[in-house]
């Protein structure tokens, strides 16, 4: 064999070694990480249930996401099942199966705001990152509202994740929610409900798990390789804030998932949470992202 094949060959066994030894390393970084005890104590986890409202509980479960993940009812449901990934919404409701049964008013705090299990291990695809930011009156009637949600005989979470995403998460390319949490941040003050960029700065939390703390956009860190890439919610080069020069064509593209030329929105966006927004949340997020620091797309 000319030596220059032999030297070809060579290399290549080498590259193919090297990148067995990446992937081996990753997946240990990953299991390491997945299993690490994180502590939050530096932050208030202490919530006066009894000051919450559970009607307003119920809006934001509806609106915030909760239920694409939890269902209706809390029982858990089929989230991801795509690209040989699996994710299955845990059971949040007292029933079989139940996930939150022994759930504490901190062991709650502690996984809604912070992405951190009761154990101290963290919380994986739950965007705690987007919750963090809830007020304690918003966050104890959320609390409340799921602690009286009828008992359901739900599945046990499923958390399946291809070999890739395995070893982006162990090098530290996709990170948890809990990395991603300043900790040390007092709870938000409650902002009066109205059309205000400071209420719509509010609901946009709700927004960063996917489109970035600058909603920005790009591609989703963690999510299926076949989801598009989240929208430029800013002013900046790529927004698609334009196709929305008043409140009427954004809002009724919330409702429906459709753009204004009738295109359909991917269903990776959350829709059936967005269209039981009500019209003071969706207008005060419209009027917030018209004053946003502009960035280019993709840059989250």
């Amino acid at each position: 064999m000319h030596r220059y094949a032999k030297r070809s060959l060579w290399t290549l066994a080498g590259v193919v070694v090297l990148a067995g030894g990446v992937v081996a390393v990753g997946e240990l970084l990953s299991t390491h990480k997945k299993g690490r005890r994180i502590d939050v104590e530096m932050a208030s986890l202490d919530i006066d249930l009894a000051q919450g409202r559970i009607e307003q509980g119920a809006y934001l479960y509806r609106t915030r996401g909760c239920l694409e993940c939890h269902g209706a009812n809390g029982g858990g449901r089929v989230v991801i099942d795509s690209g040989g990934m699996l994710v299955v919404g845990a059971n949040i409701t007292p029933g079989e199966n139940s996930a939150v049964r022994r759930y504490t008013t901190r062991d709650w705090v502690r996984t809604l705001r912070h992405g951190v299990k009761p154990d101290g291990r963290p919380v994986l695809v739950m965007p705690s990152e987007d919750y963090n930011r809830l007020s304690d009156i918003d966050t104890a009637g959320l609390i409340r509202y799921v602690q009286q949600l009828p008992a359901v005989a739900g599945k046990p979470a499923i958390l399946r994740f291809p070999l890739p995403l395995n070893v982006l998460y162990g090098y530290g390319v996709v990170r948890d929610a809990a990395q991603k949490i300043d900790h040390r941040l007092a709870s938000s003050a409650p902002v009066e409900a109205g059309v205000s960029p400071a209420h719509g700065a509010y609901v946009a939390n709700t927004c960063i798990g996917c489109h970035g703390p600058g909603l920005g956009g790009g591609k989703v860190p963690g999510g299926p390789p076949q989801w598009p890439a989240a929208a430029n919610l800013t002013p900046g080069k790529g927004s698609v804030m334009p196709n929305y020069p008043t409140v009427a064509p954004f809002r009724a593209m919330l409702r429906t998932g459709l753009r204004p030329d009738g295109s359909a929105v991917n269903r990776a966006m959350p829709f059936e949470s967005l269209r039981e927004m009500n019209d003071t949340d969706v207008d005060a997020l419209y009027l917030f992202l018209k004053t946003v620091p502009p960035r280019d797309a993709g840059t989250r």
